[in-house]
């Protein structure tokens, strides 16, 4: 998956695009495609036998011909299910991806569905090129979760392919030692960001043993630290819709990063390394952030997305690392984003419906299982979220911290109030806003300059990046 690409430039999510990004493309996702048991084979609606012919309809993806070809089997089995649509599958390789698709729009010859950036999914909307997909899951027993909704001027014009959300991990064995109560998994017990802090700073320990606020602490001398907030600029934005500001309104037509609310919250986060002296100098640029952190040994709790159970957790967990999750910290209001890659329906395709049968067939949970059940993806219909049983098969294997912690801290925390979905979800330009936010506040982290000074000097081009105009 490319999400580890777009990330590195303050895109998502999801790996995501989940990329994450980073994130949720479906670039892998027949890797490890097989049923979980009881799941069913397959959510495609049964057919009555037809002598008409299929409907041929084409789905565009990232990756290599030989990621292409994966997927095309498991389309494969989408087209034996039923006898009245065909699937064709074409990998572009993801640097020419959006070239190409620009390319096949100028000239009229989009596919009838594929993959999207999850940034690029309002621009084409505004430009009339993708098809409103509301009706994808009418007459089924669950939607997607209302946060998973992409949408443009009210309607929705694509779902994401998968969930994610930001979270807390911490290291259990650092907590033990300290003494220190483990962050809370429950919503209703947050904690407050000075609960945070203080408790980061029982967790910040410097070559002598001496703490953060005692005498004799020299914060040149950290050997562990007690937090670290990924500073990439999609999820600072966690922040500052929690201190009571935001990077943009409601429905993402005007920005409100100049706030000083939003500002504020900018500045909490680059104080705990520059005034609290409780976490690691981070700049922001690259996605690894637990990693360098939760996993590398050297922080005791850092927030990051979902994804990192199944990306990089699972294999720290075989080597010792004893981790946990819990709800993020909150200033004024709890707050947690959400992301997912997005698939779409172009509006150039002569066979809509057919477009969405597919994909509500091909992002269904069992045909994902690999993904989900490794923990880096999570699922988008709400009944994963509501029915114990499939709750349970879902969360209940090794793969995933104890039944109760995550399903407090991740299932709950997803469909709760709590849960926002990312800006890409309703705002257009935020490659461009993302990128050049990432850039003016470098010196932020550094302490070169304060937040409101980087933000008030810059505001002007934040908001012609984000009209497209920059």
């Amino acid at each position: 998956m490319k999400a580890r690409k777009r990330l590195g430039v303050g895109l998502l999510a999801a790996m995501l695009a989940i990329g994450a990004t980073a994130c949720g493309s479906n670039e892998k996702n027949t890797e490890k495609s097989a049923t979980p048991s009881g799941a069913g084979e397959s959510s495609a609606p049964a057919s009555e036998p037809s002598s008409t012919k299929k409907v041929k309809i084409t789905y565009s993806m990232w990756g290599s011909a030989e990621e292409g070809k994966t997927v095309q089997e498991t389309a494969d089995k989408f087209n034996a299910s039923q006898d009245r649509i065909e699937v064709e599958v074409v990998a572009i390789p993801w640097e020419s991806y959006m070239t190409k698709l620009n390319t096949q729009a100028t000239g009229g010859q989009l596919p009838d569905t594929g993959m999207l950036k999850e940034d690029g999914v309002i621009q084409w909307s505004s430009e009339g090129m993708l098809n409103d997909v509301s009706a994808m899951y009418e007459g089924s027993d669950s939607k997607p979760l209302d946060s998973l909704a992409y949408k443009y001027q009210g309607n929705t014009v694509a779902y994401a392919a998968a969930n994610e959300i930001l979270l807390l991990y911490y290291n259990k064995d650092m907590f033990d030692k300290a003494n220190v109560p483990y962050p809370p998994s429950v919503l209703d017990q947050a904690w407050t960001w000075e609960d945070f802090v203080d408790t980061a700073k029982k967790l910040t320990i410097d070559k002598n043993g001496k703490h953060p606020g005692e005498d004799g602490f020299d914060s040149q001398s950290i050997v562990q630290y007690g937090a670290s907030v990924e500073n990439l600029p999609w999820q600072l934005e966690t922040w500052a819709i929690s201190n009571g500001g935001a990077f943009y309104n409601d429905d993402g037509t005007a920005v409100r990063i100049g706030e000083d609310a939003s500002v504020e919250a900018i500045q909490k986060v680059a104080d705990l390394y520059l005034k609290e002296h409780v976490a690691p100098l981070s700049v922001g640029q690259t996605d690894d952030g637990i990693q360098r952190t939760v996993i590398a040994g050297t922080v005791a709790m850092a927030t990051n997305g979902q994804w990192n159970v199944g990306t990089s957790l699972n294999t720290a967990k075989e080597q010792g690392l004893n981790y946990g999750v819990a709800v993020l910290p909150y200033m004024k209001e709890k707050v947690t984003l959400n992301t997912g890659g997005a698939n779409v329906v172009f509006s150039q395709t002569k066979h809509p419906e057919e477009a969405m049968e597919w994909l509500k067939w091909y992002t269904s949970e069992e045909n994902n299982w690999g993904l989900i059940s490794s923990g880096i993806w999570m699922p988008v219909l709400e009944k994963w979220y509501t029915d114990e049983t499939l709750t349970r098969k879902w969360v209940e294997n090794p793969n995933f911290p104890p039944y109760d912690e995550y399903k407090s801290a991740v299932v709950d925390y997803a469909q709760s109030s709590a849960a926002r979905p990312a800006s890409w979800f309703y705002t257009n330009h935020t490659t461009e806003f993302n990128t050049l936010l990432g850039s003016i506040l470098g010196d932020v982290w550094t302490g070169k300059t304060t937040a409101a000074d980087a933000i008030s000097n810059n505001l002007e081009a934040l908001k012609a990046a984000h009209s497209g105009n920059q």
